[in-house]
């Protein structure tokens, strides 16, 4: 890595599968600051495509993990592979001492995130959830902070998506890893709560301490839950209960998040997701009138990630987040799935 990234700050990009390819390098394009060093799979067509759509012939593609860490004013590495792989490839990015943001969740399994977690320690490295910097929850952080909710009471949420077996970003013949519980570590409960257990720390400042859950497998035909409601509590005693699956057609309302308090309930539509825009509607406790708020519906949460994070590689900003609070809720969300 060079000792003094400049601007903007070159990445690169391990797992060059459709989340990198519709999310992730779109972001990285959009966010100031930042640009496409080098993309990295193991199918080396994959990385090819994936240089080629960022419109620059001077990314570099390659298969292979020591020639990415070796591109010329490479910066920081995106990890978007396949759960199972997210340790043994951030480890190796850590041990060269490039910085690292790393998909949600840190790994399939607990005992790989600890790994993850130590071999990062004293280095800038993150968890890659998005959904903390989506500008409506980043405005309804903003809100809480600044009392206009009186006392949270509550955070409710809702997050599903239709997740058959054979299914495809495009059409395209595609393995669909996210319904193998090994390379995957569990189905809906994996893929989608996560989001949910971390934004109420993110939005309250105040983390889960108590979680329970309850899976169901009642749809589709694979070895993984298709569905999981979860309820939890955080230190402060806010409520949390949320209900995600892979088993909810996707023209129905999927896609909620409500945050109670004792002034005003805010309701989020269709924010949660990879994609910008949606709703913010507060209501106001004494009346029940019904306010829109606004944000900026047009910049991806992707792209705010990535400018977060390279603002901390480039040494003006702070990455907030620490990977030992990140694994405490992956351990938390995990202890849970033992017990149900």
């Amino acid at each position: 890595m060079d000792e003094r990234p400049g601007e903007p700050v070159g990445w690169g990009i391990v797992g060059c599968g459709w989340v990198a390819r519709d999310h992730v390098l779109p972001g990285l394009l959009a966010a100031p600051g930042a640009h496409l060093a080098g993309a990295c799979d193991r199918e080396l067509d994959a990385a090819v495509r994936l240089a080629a759509a960022s419109s620059s012939r001077r990314v570099v593609a390659t298969a292979e993990l020591d020639a990415l860490l070796a591109v010329p004013g490479l910066h920081a590495v995106y990890v978007a592979t396949p759960n199972h792989a997210h340790a043994a490839v951030v480890r190796r990015v850590a041990a060269r001492g490039v910085p690292v943001l790393c998909e949600k969740p840190l790994a399939a399994d607990a005992a790989d995130a600890a790994a993850l977690v130590e071999a990062c320690e004293g280095m800038l490295a993150g968890a890659a959830f998005d959904q903390r910097f989506h500008p409506a929850h980043r405005r309804i952080a903003e809100m809480i902070a600044a009392g206009e909710l009186g006392t949270v009471t509550a955070v409710r949420v809702a997050y599903g998506c239709w997740l058959p077996p054979d299914w495809t970003p495009d059409g395209a013949p595609h393995d669909n890893w996210r319904v193998d519980p090994a390379r995957a570590g569990g189905g809906a409960l994996v893929d989608l709560a996560p989001h949910g257990i971390d934004l109420v720390g993110a939005l309250t400042g105040d983390d889960l301490e108590t979680l329970t859950v309850l899976t169901q497998s009642r749809v589709h035909d694979y070895p993984v839950d298709d569905g999981a409601v979860l309820a939890g509590r955080t230190a402060g005693e806010i409520l949390y209960a949320a209900h995600v699956s892979f088993n909810t057609a996707d023209p129905l309302p999927r896609r909620r998040l409500e945050v109670v308090g004792t002034r005003a309930q805010l309701v989020a539509v269709d924010t949660m997701g990879q994609t910008a825009g949606g709703t913010l509607t507060r209501l106001d406790a004494p009346t029940g009138d019904a306010i829109t708020v606004p944000f900026d519906t047009a910049t991806s949460p992707f792209t705010a990630q990535v400018a977060a994070f390279s603002a901390a590689v480039a040494g003006t900003a702070e990455w907030p987040w620490p990977l030992r609070r990140d694994l405490h809720l992956h351990e938390l969300l995990h202890t849970a799935m033992e017990r149900s």
